[in-house]
């Protein structure tokens, strides 16, 4: 059997393991390791969940040697602010026992707070790509002595947009340096990436893209609409005593708040709402509150989706189906991580039934259909986004005229036949009130 004993850690570095009480590595960690202490790039796929975070950062502290500078060597760039808290924990757990200045930076917090923490000096620096890039464009902080970059998440950094400063920030570094990215998928966007910045990388596959994890069962109901996902999801919460900690997960700010308001009412003060409106502090704590087991679940939109290791979720719940299919993948890997096994509930509204398709041959695999239990109630009203829906709908509905029909109404149209003069058309006086005006009129001319 595998330990970590076997990469013949500095004694600071196994101390800090043991204290963790981590003793075995999981197989990202095992296989990625003499790659990375080879130094040379990297390319690493692997799904959610895998100890990917470890992987990286176990090699890179092994291969750590202090410095007398004041700027990062080892720099970790991640897509959110909730993975630059989590990943900056890591690091120090890994570096109780070693001297390593570790920064975590990121938008929405003060800048000049960041900045006075740079000048005091860094050894790994981990932050989101906007903020890096406007610390580094105002010149409070140097990437020319980084000689490891990380990049993890790089697949849902491209999603968010993030591109520009990414390339932007490849072109501050210098060039003689290790890139290591990790990835949960690989599409096309991060093979250019990779074409365009990387030496020729060595590819560390665990799994390949779109593979489910295979301890969480996958499950789904097919729901018409929004207030009867409402009821469906309270019975579960009220009938299914497995549900212990649940992550529920929709597409948009303003339906969280929604979903959030109807449970809550009914099971108050045991879900807590996480969406990007939320301020940073607000966020934390409602993660440390989830974590500690002071409320039963939270409902979020994708922030949640990606790197975050809350342990002991039993149940992820797609209240609605993620807009692309990878996004699927990484949502339900927040269950049934490391060695537990969980379970995923998706509900399918009609206009989700061809994401579900597009999932399941991601996957190969296809997601059993479970029949609303009949104490449901199935509500005909609807929200305002399905009204809209509804009537757009309406409205692109085109009224059947037969080819009879429209071939006799212009055959009569065309026996008329134009002899000139003062045209006949009759006026559409409409209503009775113009009737009597022109009655009125004609009665006058007489008179004169």
């Amino acid at each position: 059997m595998s330990s970590f004993e076997q990469f013949n850690l500095p004694k600071s570095l196994q101390k800090a393991l043991d204290e963790l009480k981590f003793v075995t590595p999981t197989p990202i960690q095992e296989k990625s390791f003499n790659v990375i202490m080879s130094g040379r790039d990297v390319m690493g796929i692997a799904q959610t969940g895998t100890g990917k975070t470890f992987a990286y950062l176990l090699p890179l502290l092994k291969q750590y040697k202090f410095v007398n500078t004041y700027n990062p060597r080892i720099m970790i760039l991640v897509p959110t602010r909730e993975l630059v808290v989590q990943v900056v924990d890591e690091v120090e757990k890994l570096t109780e026992f070693m001297s390593v200045r570790t920064l975590g930076i990121y938008g929405g917090v003060n800048i000049n707070t960041q900045k006075n923490q740079v000048y005091q000096g860094i050894d790994v620096l981990v932050g989101t790509p906007g903020r890096v890039m406007d610390l580094a464009l105002d010149g409070v902080l140097s990437l020319q002595e980084v000689t490891k970059l990380v990049i993890d998440e790089f697949d849902e950094m491209l999603n968010l947009g993030f591109r520009t400063q990414i390339t932007s920030i490849l072109s501050m570094l210098k060039t003689k340096r290790q890139n290591i990215l990790f990835s949960a998928t690989m599409t096309d966007e991060v093979d250019e990436m990779l074409n365009d910045y990387f030496d020729f990388p060595e590819e560390v596959t665990l799994a390949k893209s779109g593979t489910p994890l295979e301890k969480i069962e996958q499950l789904s109901y097919h729901v018409p609409n929004f207030n009867t996902k409402v009821n469906l999801l309270k019975h579960l919460l009220r009938t299914d005593e497995s549900l212990e900690r649940i992550l529920i997960f929709v597409n948009n700010k303003k339906i969280a708040d929604m979903l959030h308001d109807k449970i809550d009412a009914e099971f108050p003060d045991q879900f807590g709402i996480i969406h990007s409106n939320k301020s940073q502090n607000y966020r934390l704590l409602t993660m440390a509150s989830f974590q500690r087991g002071e409320i039963k679940g939270i409902i979020t939109s994708d922030v949640m989706a990606r790197g975050l290791d809350i342990s002991g979720i039993t149940h992820v719940i797609n209240f609605e189906m993620a807009e692309i299919p990878e996004q699927y993948i990484h949502r339900i890997g927040r269950t049934g991580r490391a060695d537990a096994s969980g379970t995923a509930i998706s509900f399918i509204a009609p206009r989700e039934e061809d994401i579900k398709i597009e999932a399941e041959v991601l996957m190969e695999l296809e997601i059993p259909i479970l029949e609303i239990p009949a104490e449901v109630e199935i509500s005909t009203q609807l929200i305002g986004p399905e009204k809209e829906k509804q009537k757009v709908k309406h409205l692109l509905k085109k009224p059947k005229i037969s080819s009879g029909e429209a071939f006799h109404e212009k055959a009569e149209k065309n026996k008329k036949v134009n002899l000139g003069g003062p045209s006949k058309t009759k006026k559409k006086t409409g209503t009775s009130v113009n009737r009597n005006i022109l009655k009125a009129r004609a009665a006058k001319k007489k008179k004169k």
